[in-house]
């Protein structure tokens, strides 16, 4: 045999191997080697013990060489395949000829037992080679090898060769997938024509999508589903939200036409978005008479960013409306080939789609698969053959189809359906297509793919394409391709003239609907409005007792009951910590039937070794959580998160979009770390209600201050967060007490809107012996955004300090030794939005004193200070100083000696 045989003449102890193993136990070898034993002691007789290849006829070494050339086109075929719609793929070695595999043309209408292998029986070569060029060769190449559960690969075998990956469509079916091409190619060049120059970033090459996302809806109806949630780019959305999520064509052409949007309330400042970053949900009725619901999130041109959105959105979805059942919901990802190669956060998901915290059944990933990235050739795009290479890290399949062939587009994406609720893991489609034109329609894509754009230029659309292929088969007749053509064209004209007469648009699907029914969007008084949040005597007591008792018949590691023991005397000592108020903050929200959700790296115990919400026995793996023992604690969920900010952030954004009604929370393991999801934070969390009217709740915690921790470890970036803060878009805050941090959580949920909480938590204060709280705190009084010194007169004071955070101890420390009671410290709870009024008030009673100062242990670029600088000036509060580190490029030094300096520098100072 040729050394490139997929097994050699020298492997006859592997054979003999096999052979023995099987003559134990059939089932202990694959099927093709039972088969193969079966023919070759059906040959030599039952008696045969033992396999020498020398002796073995040379008809039962070729049957090993037919076997391996089936698993050899399992395993590469896809390399071979005829997906590339307008150029020649890239050559591959060895190849798929017969000599690859020790056969040759003679061998053609020998008869090989090995045909049974793949469900034919004794057959000639020439009919299972056909059967496998058919089913791995054509316009859908398969890599599923790689996947380390033999029934799911066996699954994917029996289902693809059964019917060789080709599929067989009634005049009806075909005729449906040439309307739905039909509505997306017109659709486009109606636009191109009306509009010309306007960006759109068109499917054109890509239409095949459609009718693709139109079989998804129908097939998944079928299996079950109910509703599918959308992400996807800018390419091609406006088409996905005319032709498959419904959206109102004479909307969509209004939107071109330049009309804009209602504004319900002035007070509520709307920007509006590019009408192809927008979103949209609608229902939908199969053919069959079932139901639907599509959503498509709004997305930002950072492409990949919505991809943890949409998960997180299903998550809480399959929680909230489902009953953790992942079979009625799936996410669909649309990629571009170049991004889902090139995205950080592509990575992140993936890794994420089988961890418990973040597993959502299973996604339907599409590439769109341009073969071009702006101007950026595919072989500089990637290191790997594929850009779906990154499925494999799930042993997730992967099905490469030719844009062109619209049939097999519609057979594999319900291939894809089929697999993920059949197995519950993600699936991609690779949709080899081009883009017929530049990156937007006004780029000229000759100037860096030449040779490219002289190929798709003479290559007819999908559309045109298809309908040939039915024609030439008697499918349909010329006229009908140019009938429904033509109608649909006149159609478009319709709306077009229509969309004329449009003054200003209406919102079709408002915000506050579905699960956000019954709240509402806030104006800047609603914010500054006392909101109930403080419990009764008896619940905060009972609750207390609950979470800190241990049950007597589990046994604890030591220090942990220890920690228990001194959390349950808080309750006599009526004095609790940072840690209690936070976890009676949850208890209360459970016991009034709100869910939990609190998601980041080490957040179970917490990074600073304070939280201990979950505990691990002693002896064992076993978990107890003690917040599941309170009424509604089944609605409490907290998870250690993957090592990721980006994904993991985005995905407890979608999380609290889908479930209002939860406390949905994410921690940072240091604030410095959540740098790495400021996409998330730049795009969504400040932005999209001014972009897209779409409002979120869900909170960020950031451990933040100057300890002598360095520059990584020490700063949360307030100074950040501040500079993004406008139109009342977020709530920003840097408590010092327990039991405003236990009301500051609390009030997310009791009001009736919902805006994003930073929050800037403790490092050092999670122990400091004077952060506490009466019980008092809790139940008799609600969130301070401002705390007024009420240690000192006011008719006393010469000097106000005004800070935030951790520093109220150091400077509380000084005023204490050094009986400063003509100094009064006043702490800014809520930074943004600024309590103005509040601190208007402060300022005015304080009237003896001549200096009003600002004090930060931030960096004076750093901090509140730029922002309150210019808040305090335009609320006219004159600043005499600000007292701080020095301007600086990095957050702290990392030099603990220096630290200490410059943080008694600043207190010093505070009092001279």
């Amino acid at each position: 045999m040729d050394k490139l045989t997929y097994l050699s003449n020298a492997d006859s102890s592997y054979i003999d191997g096999l052979y023995q193993a099987y003559r134990q136990d059939p089932n202990s070898v694959d099927f093709g080697w039972q088969k193969f034993f079966e023919g070759f002691e059906f040959g030599q007789g039952a008696e045969a013990v033992s396999i020498d290849t020398e002796n073995v006829s040379e008809h039962a070494l070729k049957e090993i060489n037919v076997l391996n050339m089936i698993h050899g086109y399992r395993d590469r075929g896809h390399l071979f395949t005829h997906t590339n719609p307008v150029r020649e793929r890239r050559k591959y070695y060895p190849g798929k000829e017969l000599e690859t595999f020790g056969l040759s043309e003679a061998d053609m209408d020998t008869v090989f037992n090995a045909g049974i292998e793949v469900g034919l029986g004794p057959a000639k070569l020439r009919d299972i080679r056909q059967l496998i060029e058919d089913t791995y060769c054509r316009s859908i190449g398969a890599e599923f090898k790689y996947i380390r559960n033999p029934e799911k690969i066996k699954w994917l075998q029996d289902r693809m060769e059964a019917d060789r990956n080709t599929p067989s469509y009634s005049t009806e079916q075909k005729k449906r997938i040439l309307q739905k091409l039909n509505r997306a190619v017109v659709f486009e060049s109606f636009l191109g024509t009306k509009f010309l120059g306007q960006k759109r970033f068109s499917l054109e090459g890509a239409e095949s999508l459609i009718p693709a996302l139109d079989s998804v809806m129908e097939k998944g109806a079928d299996l079950g589903l109910q509703e599918f949630m959308i992400g996807m780019a800018h390419r091609g959305r406006l088409n996905v939200l005319a032709n498959i999520m419904g959206k109102p064509y004479k909307t969509i052409l209004s939107e071109f036409e330049g009309k804009m949007y209602k504004e319900e309330d002035p007070e509520l400042k709307f920007g509006g978005d590019v009408k192809y970053h927008l979103g949209y949900s609608s229902d939908i009725t199969t053919d069959k008479g079932k139901h639907i619901h599509l959503s498509l999130a709004p997305n930002p041109s950072h492409l990949e960013t919505v991809d943890p959105i949409v998960e997180g959105m299903v998550r809480s979805k399959i929680d909230m409306k489902y009953d953790g059942d992942s079979s009625k919901i799936a996410p669909i990802l649309i990629h571009g080939d170049a991004a889902i190669a090139g995205q950080g956060v592509v990575y992140e998901v993936t890794q994420m789609s089988k961890l418990d915290g973040y597993k959502t059944g299973g996604t339907i990933h599409i590439v769109i698969n341009n073969q071009v990235g702006f101007t950026t050739n595919y072989k500089d795009a990637r290191s790997g053959t594929y850009c779906t290479d990154v499925a494999k890290i799930t042993s997730s399949p992967v099905f490469h189809v030719n844009g062109d062939d619209a049939e097999a587009v519609v057979y594999a994406i319900n291939l894809a359906v089929e697999y993920r609720q059949k197995y519950k893991t993600d699936v991609f489609i690779d949709l080899l297509c081009y883009r017929r034109y530049g990156h937007n329609e006004a780029d000229e894509p000759k100037f860096t793919q030449p040779l490219l754009y002289k190929l798709i230029e003479k290559h007819a659309n999908p559309k045109e394409v298809y309908a040939k292929k039915l024609i030439d088969e008697g499918s349909i007749e010329t006229s009908y391709a140019k009938e429904v053509e033509k109608e649909f064209k006149d159609y478009l004209q319709s709306q077009l003239d229509a969309s004329k007469a449009v003054e200003n648009l209406e919102e079709e699907v408002p915000m506050f609907g579905g699960a956000w029914k019954g709240l509402r969007p806030a104006k800047r008084a609603d914010i500054f409005q006392t909101t109930e949040t403080k419990v009764s005597d008896k619940v905060f007591k009972e609750l207390a007792t609950q979470i800190t008792s241990l049950p007597k018949d589990k046994k604890f590691f030591r220090k942990i009951s220890k920690l228990f023991e001194d959390r349950a005397a808080m309750i006599g000592k009526d004095s609790y910590d940072w840690a209690m108020g936070e976890l009676m903050a949850y208890a209360t929200l459970l016991n009034d039937g709100k869910r939990v959700r609190i998601s980041g790296q080490d957040v179970q115990r917490g990074t600073f070794s304070h939280r201990h919400a979950v505990l691990t026995l002693e002896d064992s793996e076993e978990k107890y959580v003690p917040l599941a023992n309170v009424k509604g604690g089944d609605k409490f969920s907290i998870y250690n998160s993957l090592l990721s900010e980006y994904g993991v952030l985005g995905f407890e954004y979608g999380y609290a979009s889908a479930n209002p009604q939860a406390l949905t929370v994410w921690e940072a393991q240091f604030g410095d770390f959540y740098n790495g999801a400021q996409i998330i934070v730049d795009q969504y969390l400040s932005s999209a209600e001014t972009k897209w009217k779409r409002s979120n709740g869900l909170v960020m915690m950031l451990p933040h201050g100057m300890e002598g921790q360095g520059p990584e470890h020490s700063s949360g970036r307030i100074e950040r967060f501040l500079e993004l803060c406008a139109n009342d878009n977020m709530i920003i805050a840097n408590c010092t007490t327990p039991a405003n941090y236990f009301h500051l959580l609390r009030r997310q949920l009791v009001r009736d809107f919902r805006k994003p909480l930073i929050v800037f938590t403790p490092k050092s204060l999670l122990r400091h012996p004077k952060v506490v709280s009466k019980q008092a705190d809790f139940t008799k009084v609600n969130f301070q955004e401002v705390i007024d010194d009420t240690a000192v007169k006011a008719a006393s004071v010469k000097r106000v300090l005004f800070c935030s955070g951790k520093i109220y101890y150091d400077l509380l420390e000084k005023q204490q030794a050094d009986k400063r009671n003509d100094v009064a410290i006043v702490r800014i709870e809520q930074l943004y939005p600024a309590p103005v009024e509040q601190l208007q008030a402060i300022h005015k009673k304080y009237n003896k004193a001549s200096e009003f100062i600002w004090v930060q242990e931030e960096n004076e670029n750093m901090g509140a200070w730029p922002y309150y600088c210019r808040t305090f000036r335009k609320s006219d509060i004159e600043f005499t100083d600000v007292i701080s580190r020095k301007e600086s490029g990095s957050p702290a030094t990392g030099y603990m000696k220096q630290h200490i300096a410059q943080q008694e520098t600043i207190i010093n100072k505070a009092f001279e």
